[in-house]
């Protein structure tokens, strides 16, 4: 035995049947589960905003500006995991400096920079526009500046700067949303484009994506709504909470349709590969697949919600029903792309025989980095709630002085 199969050999005693030597330590960790994991809460989020500039859902208002914050925290660190992984972040650069149209990845990146710059900034600087004028005007020293440099040294509060802001904010809104869907659609579409691994060739894979995306970016609202209120000492928008967890649940049984839908396609094609397929979910990704994603991301919230639905319970019961059923759905998310990234490696080319994966502590690739890749976004939107409070429009309207 040499050098490199004695290094080899802890791995190898978790491989069943037949499996190349190559295949026996997976390319695509946890940070890859982190990246499509990310990008579909910013998708989700900003959905979820779009419902009220766009369709004027007046119950989310309260959300509004709270999930393009979010969205925007989330955005800065979707990429990192990816880059992270590659172990090169330098090279991001070449994306831009070296433009490729057929390749997927190299697009992203124009993608994520118009998402960044020409959706997601714009509409925050026109919604908060007003606010940061008038605060500006009440501070002195460096917060001042500070806050005059946010709003680009512009002073023009008049009714028809502000009916400018408003109609910015909603053809900037227009334009975000498929935006937002081709930003993570397209993870869904390089899955769904690896023909010669039939647990990601599928033409619904983006789909399925997309729709789980919004579910994961409505529960985080959800969440993030009920645990902030809860810090501020404030009294929870009942017909909110109602209206986003209709919407989750709307969202979630399309969600789960499309999911199903891809299954019995998969069965009833009993393609060569549909054996090699169930030995993994029952051998290797049972757990994760059918008790955390199906049961309890998905099903057990569908009936939780349902039945706040069906039967009147007291607001108290609705809101720790709503509270765990959030998450739960972003635990099911999160295992939803750990089965299709993780499990789409688990299998041999071949189709005889699967491996394992295990999650080391330390290192690049580690449960501690990949939890610092989680945490970050929030230490972020903590920032940004700081700087850009999403719940003080009318207050500092209250305030006001008169327009010029």
């Amino acid at each position: 035995m040499d050098y490199g199969t004695a290094n080899l050999w802890p791995l190898l005693k978790e491989v069943t049947g037949y499996i190349f030597p190559n295949e026996i330590e997976l390319h695509w960790g946890l940070l890859v589960v982190i990246y499509p994991y990310l990008t579909g809460l910013v998708a989700g989020a900003f959905i979820l905003a779009s419902l009220v500039k766009v369709f004027n859902v007046r119950e989310l208002q309260p959300t509004y500006r709270l999930s393009l914050l979010t969205a925007l925290a989330f955005l800065i660190v979707a990429p990192l995991p990816l880059v992270a992984h590659l172990s090169r972040p330098e090279r991001a650069l070449e994306i831009f400096l070296t433009p490729s149209a057929s390749s997927a990845m190299a697009m992203f990146g124009f993608i994520y920079v118009w998402y960044l710059m020409a959706v997601l900034l714009l509409e925050i600087w026109f919604d908060h526009r007003h606010e940061l004028i008038l605060r500006a005007e009440k501070e002195k020293g460096l917060k001042r500046v500070f806050l005059r440099v946010l709003s680009l040294y512009t002073k023009d509060i008049r009714p028809a700067a502000l009916a400018f802001d408003k109609k910015a904010v909603y053809v900037i809104t227009v334009i975000g949303v498929p935006s937002a869907l081709i930003l993570h659609g397209y993870v869904g579409f390089i899955f769904g484009s690896v023909k010669a691994n039939p647990w990601w060739s599928s033409v619904l894979m983006p789909i399925v994506f997309l729709f789980s995306a919004t579910v994961s970016g409505i529960a985080l609202m959800l969440f993030l709504y009920m645990v902030i209120t809860l810090f501020r000492r404030r009294k929870l928008d009942m017909a909110c909470l109602d209206k986003l967890a209709s919407f989750l649940f709307y969202m979630m049984l399309i969600d789960f349709t499309l999911e199903g839908l891809d299954f019995i396609q998969r069965v009833y094609q009993a393609e060569e590969s549909i054996k090699i397929i169930g030995q993994m979910i029952s051998q290797r990704i049972f757990v994760s697949l059918i008790v955390i994603q199906v049961l309890l991301g998905m099903l057990l919230p569908l009936i939780a919600i349902a039945s706040v639905k069906i039967f009147r319970f007291p607001a108290e019961l609705k809101r720790l029903i709503y509270f765990v059923s959030a998450i739960l759905v972003q635990v099911g998310i999160f295992a939803t792309r750990w089965n299709v990234v993780i499990g789409g490696q688990l299998f041999s080319k071949s189709f005889r025989g699967l491996t394992t994966y295990k999650i080391g502590i330390g290192g690049m690739e580690g449960l501690l980095v990949s939890l610092a890749f989680l945490i970050l976004p929030f230490v972020i939107l903590f920032a940004l709630v700081k700087i850009l409070p999403p719940w003080e429009e009318d207050d500092i309207r209250r305030r006001a002085p008169a327009s010029n």
